[in-house]
């Protein structure tokens, strides 16, 4: 496998939710470094967070994975149970399936710099536990909708 040469993949800014969520990730910088690599049975971002940003709402997934990977700097993982520090090497996995609401935040005052990883799974549904908000993905397909199933326009 070649070396993936960082300043020629895109970046992303994740800035994806419907109005009125959609600054609330703002700072964030991505780039999909799994995509890159041709990867398609899991994706890899490699994110950086400048200070005051987020990788997204709290939020837990039906049929996908994910861990996080802490390669410098310092963050707060935000979760059901409260609020954990996670420092250059430290890692965090969450589970398909389990109803446990997670968001990566940076509250320090230097940049930090993580890896996601998540499966990927055509079928999807993602909740949202602290704000009205439900994503579901089947197929090709994304559609931002209200608890109770409202699309948002």
């Amino acid at each position: 496998m070649p070396k993936i040469d960082l300043a020629a993949v895109p970046v992303i800014r994740r800035l994806v939710y419907p109005e009125p969520f959609y600054a609330e990730t703002e700072g964030y910088e991505g780039r999909r470094v799994g995509d890159a690599a041709g990867l398609t049975q899991f994706g890899v971002n490699r994110a950086v967070l400048p200070p005051g940003a987020r990788t997204a709402l709290r939020h837990w997934h039906e049929a996908e994975d994910e861990l996080i990977i802490v390669l410098s700097g310092e963050v707060v993982l935000r979760e059901e149970d409260g609020e954990t520090v996670l420092r250059a090497g430290d890692c965090a996995g969450f589970k398909a399936g389990v109803a446990n609401g997670h968001a990566i935040e940076n509250r320090g005052d230097e940049p930090a710099i993580l890896f996601e990883i998540g499966t990927r799974s055509p079928d999807e549904t993602a909740h949202y536990p602290d704000v009205d908000l439900r994503l579901e993905r089947r197929g090709g397909s994304r559609r931002w909708l209200q608890k109770d199933g409202t699309p948002y326009e």
